[in-house]
């Protein structure tokens, strides 16, 4: 008998072929929205990779414009009668952006040699930080003092003007302070722990070796033995004694109380510290400037744009965590700083 009529589920060579070929065509729609949905996927990435780019060279540019100094301003003030403002403001230190002597000493030098410079102030706002760079602008400041005797220095202390920063002051003709300042901490301190019971507590072994017996001084992971502390105080007292002569050479006969403890460590409000003697009055840079009758001021600290500042920390910052590298490989001797 033939198979007819035919039966929905015995479908013909001919409607096989045609299944067939509807599938292909179904599977070929697919890969091809596929591919271009990738293609659409890689111009838009494309897209905004080229905006992200346009838009931080836009802020780059706005940021260099921001931070640039419209010359013609600076010259009006400087073609006048001015105080010369050189700013120690933020940790002293020769990485540092914010105070180390290479910067201030070039703004020294260009607040002294202006000629219509009539006065130089440090405007101060700084716990302090390296006795070498507070060393090294102190000594700046009284070559130039010697230089241009005809400019006088003053030394402007707004919240904080302690350790290296008082030590900058004290090169100062005068020191002015706010009542409520901190003002002092003539003193010197070198941070160092001891974790060798930690360390045992956590199974870790030191197994730091050295050529010479004192090379480890001060390791966080051994003992200090009688020898080494003496040796280490005597260090600290000699960069003490440097901090107190500079102080007493400064401020001389204006130092009213010869008590010790003035050099301890200690730290003052601005009003006690005009009772001791470490500084002379109350004020700030306005009531200094309507003393000094002057209407104008020029500031010569030396400025960085945001991008440079950026930079230079992630520089610092890079630089600091290779220094820890190789201080934990090779040893290294400790930070002092003027606290």
């Amino acid at each position: 008998m033939s198979d007819w009529p035919p039966k929905p589920n015995n479908s013909g060579p001919q409607e096989a072929n045609q299944n067939k070929s509807n599938e292909w065509k179904l599977l070929e729609e697919i890969v091809l929205s596929s591919v271009q949905e990738q293609r659409r996927a890689r111009r838009w990435g494309i897209f905004f990779k080229i905006l992200s780019f346009v838009i931080t060279l836009i802020v780059l540019l706005g940021l260099f414009r921001g931070c640039s100094v419209s010359p013609s301003d600076t010259e009006k003030a400087s073609n006048v009668s001015h105080l010369g403002i050189v700013d120690i403001n933020g940790t002293i230190s020769a990485s540092s952006k914010d105070v180390n002597s290479e910067d201030t000493i070039k703004a020294l030098r260009k607040a002294f040699e202006a000629k219509n410079s009539k006065a130089i102030v440090l405007n101060i706002n700084s716990p302090g930080g390296s006795p070498v760079e507070s060393d090294n602008i102190w000594q700046e400041i009284r070559y130039l003092e010697k230089k241009y005797p005809e400019k006088k220095v003053y030394a402007v202390i707004g919240d904080i003007g302690a350790s290296g920063a008082y030590y900058i002051a004290s090169a100062a003709n005068e020191i002015w302070v706010n009542p409520s300042s901190l003002v002092g901490s003539i003193g010197v301190i070198m941070p160092n722990y001891g974790v060798s019971g930690l360390a045992q507590k956590l199974g870790v072994e030191d197994r730091t070796m050295t050529s010479g017996e004192n090379k480890d001084i001060l390791s966080m992971t051994k003992p200090i033995n009688a020898f080494q502390k003496e040796h280490v105080q005597s260090v600290l007292d000699n960069v003490h004694q440097h901090f107190i002569d500079a102080v007493k050479q400064g401020r001389g006969d204006r130092l009213k109380n010869a008590d010790p403890k003035i050099f301890s460590g200690l730290f003052w409000t601005g009003e006690q510290a005009i009772h001791l003697g470490l500084a002379d009055q109350a004020g700030n840079v306005t009531t200094l400037m309507r003393k000094l009758d002057l209407d104008k001021s020029v500031n010569y600290t030396v400025e960085y744009s945001p991008l440079e500042s950026v930079l230079g920390k992630m520089g610092a910052e890079m630089g600091q965590g290779f220094g820890e590298s190789v201080r934990q490989k090779i040893g290294a001797e400790q930070n002092i700083e003027l606290k």
